[in-house]
């Protein structure tokens, strides 16, 4: 793939998505340079390669957001990642995912239609207090789907937005939290065969991308109005969930 001048016009602009995004509009569209690179290489290859970029970008956008997180939000959604990255890891070898994409495809839709024609009811909803057991199901959904696809920005996304955080608390929130989830992937990858000497090759080529990806997000986030920023958000999250529902049924 190093030598493959075919591979890096899809994977720079895949990465580069993926780094804009996590670095500035809460991680909704990353998961989709996952599915572009599998594209070009083998899917256990596209997650090897993908995951320890995806960590990078947390690591160099934690400190633009610190403690800026709501961190009773964060903390149900980590303690809820732990038993979803567990089944992901046990289940990986077998387990059906399409169902799962299908399901938060479906709900990532539906709750931008909701936010676009229940306004009022939606602030109503924002004005009760969820039980804390949603955000940790919320949790486990996250670490299941980004566990088998890198595709956990659309059910922490949904929990998000209906919490109803400022920008900057909703996308602090979103790279701690994800900054967690990927942390527990690590080990199970490496114990699965998911890391070969060719993902982390291409890891280091990919790295420059990345990073400029998250300096992109990063600025982005900060310089546009909070509604422009939702209205982006949405958009994302509309895409992500109609990519999710056409990989299921495709």
């Amino acid at each position: 793939m190093l030598g493959d001048p075919t591979f890096f016009l899809l994977a720079v602009p895949a990465v580069l998505l993926a780094g804009v995004s996590k670095g500035g509009f809460g991680s909704g569209a990353a998961f989709v340079a996952t599915p572009l690179l599998a594209l070009m290489v083998d899917p256990g290859l596209a997650l090897g390669i993908m995951l320890p970029l995806l960590m990078l970008v947390d690591a160099v956008t934690l400190r633009p957001y610190w403690k800026r997180w709501s961190w009773p939000d964060a903390q149900a959604l980590i303690i809820g990642g732990l038993p979803g990255v567990a089944l992901g890891a046990w289940l990986y070898q077998v387990a059906d995912a399409d169902v799962f994409r299908l399901l938060i495809g479906a709900i990532s839709i539906g709750f931008v239609a909701y936010q676009l024609f229940g306004a009022r009811a939606a602030a109503r909803a924002r004005a009760r207090p969820f039980p804390a057991w949603i955000g940790l199901f919320t949790g486990t959904v996250a670490g299941f789907t980004s566990f088998v696809s890198h595709a956990g920005g659309p059910p922490v996304a949904v929990y998000l937005l209906a919490r109803g955080l400022s920008k900057t608390t909703y996308q602090a929130t979103t790279v701690l939290t994800f900054w967690a989830v990927n942390i527990m992937k690590f080990v199970p990858y490496a114990f699965l065969g998911i890391f070969t000497a060719e993902s982390l090759l291409l890891n280091l080529a990919l790295a420059p991308v990345a990073l400029i990806g998250a300096w992109l997000g990063i600025k982005a986030h900060y310089l546009l109005p909070e509604r422009f920023f939702f209205a982006i958000t949405y958009t994302l999250l509309t895409g992500t969930g109609a990519k999710l529902i056409w990989d299921a049924l495709t």
